[in-house]
């Protein structure tokens, strides 16, 4: 059985072997074969240049270039399309997603569940107008979508090949893909970090 894990990137030259070594070192414990795609998102630092590096070095790597700054959800979307796995983690690569938390989200997913979604409960390191936005543009949304969007919800998610392939066939522009996961209606479970 194959993992895809999918890491948009944005400039993130600084961070990109620090979660490389620590993505590695996860999944070096676990009985699965897997590939880390990385997607860049048109960065305009040296982003390009370590992952092409670790990518020579390392055969489970690839790396998808986009032509400019598309956005997260779109770089999310490409390399979900890209993805081979039978589960597939979709994280960011700054490190705000914990790679530890991975053998959590497969073992959620070797029980029977088609999506493993995370809820971040600290925000300690938001400041406070960041948190005050935050709990209000939930509110906002939850009064407008037809599907909750839970509050501390994020793309760290993990999510089955049935239920990744459905998702694709939601091709809007500007999609939100915390709320259409929450939408397709696939048993989900939610890890609280």
């Amino acid at each position: 059985m194959l993992v895809s894990i999918v890491v948009p990137v944005y400039n993130e030259e600084e961070n990109i072997a620090i979660f490389y070594n620590a993505v590695t070192k996860v999944m070096t414990g676990l009985p699965y074969e897997y590939e880390l795609i990385y997607v860049d998102d048109g960065s305009t630092d040296s982003s390009v240049v370590v992952l092409r590096e670790i990518a020579k070095l390392d055969t489970r790597v690839k790396v998808v270039l986009l032509a400019r700054n598309f956005g997260h959800q779109t770089a999310l979307t490409c390399g979900l399309d890209y993805a081979k796995g039978d589960a597939v983690i979709t994280m960011d690569g700054d490190m705000q997603h914990p790679p530890a938390l991975i053998p959590e989200l497969i073992r959620l997913w070797e029980a029977g569940y088609d999506v493993v979604r995370t809820i971040r409960d600290s925000t300690e390191d938001a400041s406070w107008a960041k948190s005050f936005t935050s709990k209000y543009y939930y509110k906002l949304m939850n009064k407008m979508a037809d599907v909750p969007i839970v509050e501390g919800g994020s793309d760290f998610r993990l999510m089955n090949r049935k239920s990744l392939e459905t998702l694709k066939h939601f091709r809007e522009h500007g999609r939100f893909l915390r709320g259409i996961v929450g939408a397709l209606g696939y048993r989900q479970a939610e890890l609280h970090f």
